[in-house]
């Protein structure tokens, strides 16, 4: 059966969380040309939905047969709390975008972080009792071309405390075809889906990519952790905020981002793309001006 054919057949309208973020869109785009009715879900989209604001839920899931979940990275997460809702409204299959490592102790260099967000909505999916399925992509390829990198790259250099660590980064469209397919086809109930890109590669070899097909030359430069804190905090950046975003660099500096999983070969039943593809296609379309 062509994926087309059992689009036609897959719980519908489909409520995308986050329908305006690197994966939400991307979902939500794909399941529009699918054919299957979508509503995306948005602080300011066309369907109100607010995470901080439990009224803005019940509407949205009004009538939803499926629901893409973007969960906010918060302490205690509001996604348990969301999928009861889901759930008493009829819903009948979600998809969770969670995290790499969240079963894994220390992944994000102390212990302090085991349990997080990620992790609190996975429990309440798969205990959810009705059908589920669980993304764990790494870090993104996009962070490069679109995301929390760019405007340093941009600007010449690119500055964190990694070292020399790696990671197999994870093309959001990749993320974005695992969901639509988990969120249209029968076969991937009760499955928790790695999600890597094909190689490992550190940020000077990323950057290196960026050049080969741009007129981008930025430089990496190593940071210590301490001194990238604290350079978070005066620009801005709460302590607790600065904490957490080293903290979620962490696992890039030690190289538990660079095993390449197979998710998206088993979901899809090919390779993941590589980041030289992701940023080929993005300097064509002049992500680096």
């Amino acid at each position: 059966m062509t994926q087309t054919a059992e689009a036609n057949t897959a719980p519908s309208p489909v409520l995308v969380l986050g329908a305006t973020g690197k994966t939400g869109r991307r979902v939500l785009a794909r399941l529009r040309e699918l054919g299957v009715e979508t509503r995306a879900a948005s602080r300011a989209g066309e369907t109100p939905f607010d995470w901080a604001d439990p009224k803005t839920w019940g509407p949205a899931l009004e009538g939803a047969a499926a629901v893409y979940i973007v969960p906010l990275d918060t302490t205690p997460s509001p996604t348990p709390a969301f999928v009861e809702r889901a759930v008493a409204a009829g819903v009948r299959r979600l998809v969770l975008l969670s995290a790499r490592g969240v079963d894994t102790p220390g992944y994000f260099g102390s212990p302090d972080y085991d349990g997080g967000p990620h992790a609190q909505g996975e429990e309440a999916v798969r205990s959810s009792d009705v059908t589920w399925t669980i993304l764990r992509p790494g870090w993104f390829a996009q962070n490069f071309t679109e995301g929390v990198f760019l405007e340093d790259i941009r600007n010449g250099s690119l500055t964190l405390p990694v070292g020399d660590g790696e990671a197999s980064y994870i093309d959001a469209d990749d993320i974005a075809a695992v969901a639509v397919a988990a969120l249209t086809e029968d076969g991937h109930e009760g499955e928790a889906y790695e999600l890597s890109g094909p190689r490992a590669l550190g940020v000077a070899d990323v950057l290196d990519e960026i050049a080969k097909v741009s007129d981008v030359r930025a430089s990496y430069i190593p940071a210590e952790e301490a001194a990238f804190r604290e350079g978070l905090v005066a620009q801005g950046m709460s302590e607790v905020e600065a904490a957490l975003w080293t903290a979620a660099l962490d696992p890039i500096r030690t190289s538990r981002e660079a095993p390449v999983k197979d998710g998206v070969e088993r979901a899809l039943g090919r390779p993941p793309r590589d980041l030289a593809e992701v940023v080929r296609e993005a300097a064509e379309k002049g992500a680096w001006g």
